[in-house]
């Protein structure tokens, strides 16, 4: 592997990590809010927060939204 591409993977690792603990941060937090959830009802509200999350409606990218659909989603 190249340097650009030990870079390139060590970046990916980082943001999957970020990712992964903003998720587990969030699921603390709605554990305080909803003390008495089951555990299937914080998944859910979990599910929820990370479709509606800033930044998610448009798919956490720069550019212009497409519909998926053209791709047979």
């Amino acid at each position: 592997m190249s340097s650009d591409s030990d870079a390139a993977a060590a970046r990916l690792r980082t943001a999957l990590e970020l990712s992964e603990l903003a998720t587990r941060m969030m699921e603390q937090n709605l554990r305080r809010r909803h003390p008495a959830a089951s555990n299937t009802e914080i998944r859910k509200l979990l599910g929820i927060w990370q479709r509606t999350r800033p930044g998610a409606e448009d798919g956490d990218c720069v550019g212009r939204p497409i519909a998926l659909s053209r791709f047979g989603v």
